[in-house]
């Protein structure tokens, strides 16, 4: 059979069942890291993967974002197994990442947890790692899945895979301890070179190398205002009863969800309710609303201000989007491409100007810039500031104390605002918060910018760059957080999402991405869109809404 080896930009004859490792071997391929995994034909396999047709072959490392999952996981296992041994009657929940690592906490551990439990499991990940003991692929039926998980006291919320119709469930065995992981898992524990384990707030903190860096493992920074909105909506699930998507589902097919949407929205308009409330108290003459892509920023704009409105305020508002540099004089990056994510994509002069003049009471008019043309444009449109006004101003460099140099900081009031899901497959496998902002912004792209989701696929890890670059960063100079996301979201925005990402070809290396989203909305009973209020956050991406944008 023939195999194209990308790593080598060659094509080779292999014999039917050849595995990935002979394949290695057999081709001396060698990357700046251990080899964890392999694209096939754009797909993701582990290293158990033998070859039984003709395909593309592309080896990865840690520095993929692949291969970082596939080491992410391994880790989950690792520490589930070590906690399984030390305390059988213990649970643990893998929640969100946080400063480098992910967070979790544990349950019914009958003892406080401190340095000397800390101490044993790690003691017990490292006995684990030095024996390199296998993770073992296996393909079982749902009746036997149902009775391993049973024994491990995690039955209930493993029900989410009868969903899927399928006869047979992939899950990976680990020594004596079976469990599903959502995508591959290493070879062998041995393959684990690098990792963290540390207290942190009520719980464990699981250091993971970054791809960039993966000799290192980040200092751990303390991010309070990032960690309490993420307790603040772990509380609104468990409040909720919907922790897990398999409740979701439970919700949508007994029909109460229809309260659900309600009861989330109520939640958000209350927490920007209290928002108002806090910028009326101290006086602030600016709101800045700051966030990464897709995570609502124009809509939380409109929404603050509404509630605003209600205490008496007259807002203006202004986007920074509008203030780009024209497209020729748009900063490039590294590879040639225009960085918009840069702060100096925006003309700083033109926006200081224009904030000075307002709050002097002069009358301003605004750029429109034309994204297709890649220039401002000017339409007339004027505004001015009332006795009464307040700005509400919103773009990703809102919180970055150079975009808005010229104004006083006592006169500022910050917010970030980000999609922080609080929801989880299962207690093991959490769902990453960039998930969510990307088929929010797949859909979006699509149905108002022209971008298939091939188009948006490709240009995601730039935006990812220009995040951790210039938004992260400045997050917790913020005031306040919050968390747009809604429980109920991903079930709405996959009827929407699913054909856009069916598009992708599969010769294209955003196959494999575009596969493993649809296999992971796959997982959500639909809901309908129309079930949607017309001031959601979610009629931002999907259309409907109130506002105008």
């Amino acid at each position: 059979m023939l195999v194209d080896l990308k790593n080598h930009n060659k094509t080779i004859e292999v014999t039917f069942g050849t595995s990935l490792p002979d394949l290695i071997k057999n081709e001396n391929v060698i990357l700046h890291y251990p080899i964890l995994g392999a694209l096939i034909n754009n797909q993701v396999r582990s290293l158990q993967y033998k070859i039984h047709k003709p395909c593309t072959v592309e080896f990865f490392d840690i520095t993929s974002t692949y291969g970082n999952g596939i080491y992410t996981r391994s880790l989950y296992f690792i520490l589930f197994k070590s906690l399984k041994t030390l305390f059988p009657e213990a649970k643990l929940n893998v929640l969100h990442s946080i400063s480098g690592g992910k967070y979790c906490e544990i349950e019914n551990l009958n003892q406080p947890l401190d340095e000397s439990v800390l101490l044993a499991i790690t003691n017990k990940m490292n006995e684990i790692i030095k024996a390199d003991i296998p993770f073992v692929r296996r393909e079982i039926t749902y009746n036997e899945a149902e009775k391993l998980f049973k024994e491990q006291g995690i039955e209930k919320e493993k029900s989410i895979f009868k969903e899927t119709n399928k006869m047979y469930l992939t899950v990976h065995q680990l020594d004596d301890i079976v469990n599903y992981y959502y995508g591959s898992l290493l070879p062998s524990t041995g393959y684990v070179k690098l990792y963290g384990l540390e207290l942190y707030e009520n719980g464990l903190l699981l250091k993971i190398p970054n791809p960039k860096r993966p000799d290192l493992i980040a200092q751990t920074r303390k991010m309070p205002k990032l960690f309490n909105v993420y307790q603040q909506f772990k509380e609104w699930g468990n409040h909720l009863g919907i922790p897990y998507i398999y409740n979701l589902n439970e919700k949508i097919e007994s029909g109460e969800v229809g309260d659900i949407i309600l009861t989330c929205e109520a939640l958000q308009e209350n927490v920007w309710a209290n928002i108002a409330d806090e910028i009326h108290r101290k006086n602030a003459k600016i709101a800045l609303i700051s966030g990464p892509s897709s995570s609502g920023k124009t809509t939380s704009c409109k929404r603050l201000s509404v509630q605003l409105s209600v205490i008496g305020y007259h807002t203006v508002q202004i986007s920074v989007d509008d203030f780009f540099m024209e497209r020729e004089q748009t900063p490039r990056d590294k590879n040639g491409n225009y960085d918009f994510e840069a702060l100096e994509a925006i003309d700083l002069d033109l926006f200081n100007k224009t904030l000075d003049e307002l709050l002097a009471g002069k009358e301003v008019e605004l750029p429109v810039f034309n994204f297709q043309l890649g220039k401002k444009e000017w339409k007339g449109k004027k505004i001015a500031m009332q006795e009464n006004s307040i700005l509400v101003i919103e773009g990703i460099h809102c919180l970055n104390p150079k975009l808005t140099a010229s104004i006083p900081e006592d006169t500022k009031y910050k917010i970030f605002v980000s999609a922080l899901t609080s929801l989880s497959v299962d207690s093991q496998n959490p769902i990453p918060t960039t998930d969510t902002r990307l088929i929010r912004r797949i859909i979006r792209d699509f149905n108002y910018r022209g971008y298939s989701a091939l188009a948006t696929l490709r240009r995601w890890q730039s935006v990812r760059d220009g995040e951790e670059k210039n938004i992260f960063p400045f997050q917790e100079n913020a005031d306040v957080m919050f968390n747009t996301s809604l429980i109920y979201e991903l079930a709405v925005l996959r009827p929407y999402a699913m054909p856009i990402l069916m598009a992708v070809p599969e010769y294209e290396p955003e196959y494999a991405e575009a596969i493993r989203l649809i296999k992971f909305l796959s997982f959500f009973k639909p809901i309908s869109g129309e079930m949607i209020p017309g001031t959601s956050i979610l009629r931002e991406f999907v259309g409907g809404s109130k506002f105008s944008y």
